[in-house]
């Protein structure tokens, strides 16, 4: 069995509008050199653009009237794409890394837990730490307090806590941040 025929989905263009897909009666235009042209009627500027052998672009469509510049659009894409990459690179990513612990830690286990800590907020990240209970242990939460607290004691030169020990169900949580510096 065929399927019925389809018409193609009409293509949605991503940017500005530009040229001819201008579709206001009048426009603001500023030209190539950046001097105001003052209000111009489409079919005037986009006349203008072609004149010069460049594009009417659309820079800002919800003023009124529109905002019209004459430049290159290839060049105006490629400058925006090169920005948007900058951007991005410069922005910070982090993630949470987690450590998890029990009440009654030996000191050496402590030791390289702490290890790994720092070598965590070298690397900029941020640390959760989880600190879990197992059966009568829950009766003895002021152990697992003290030992997040001596957490936070040791690692307060280089970290900050982001969110305070609290109790969720059978395990206690604590998230550190670095320091900027």
């Amino acid at each position: 069995m065929r399927r019925p025929h389809r018409a193609p989905q009409p293509v949605l263009k991503q940017g500005p509008r530009t040229n001819r897909d201008i579709r206001v009666p009048r426009v603001q235009l500023v030209d190539a050199d950046g001097s105001n042209r003052g209000i111009l009627t489409t079919e005037d500027a986009v006349l203008l653009a072609e004149e010069q052998g460049l594009d009417l672009v659309e820079v800002a469509p919800n003023s009124d009237p529109p905002v019209c510049k004459i430049l290159d659009y290839g060049r105006f894409k490629f400058q925006t794409q090169k920005k948007a990459a900058e951007a991005r690179k410069k922005q910070k990513t982090f993630e949470v890394k987690e450590i998890k612990m029990r009440p009654n830690i030996d000191s050496h286990d402590y030791e390289v837990k702490m290890k790994a800590v720092r070598k965590f907020f070298d690397g900029g990240d941020k640390v959760k730490v989880t600190l879990r209970f197992r059966g009568r242990e829950m009766a003895h939460q002021n152990l697992g307090m003290e030992l997040l607290n001596k957490v936070r004691d040791d690692t307060s030169e280089f970290a900050k806590v982001e969110a305070e020990p609290k109790l969720e169900g059978r395990q206690m949580v604590m998230v550190l941040a670095p320091v900027q510096r």
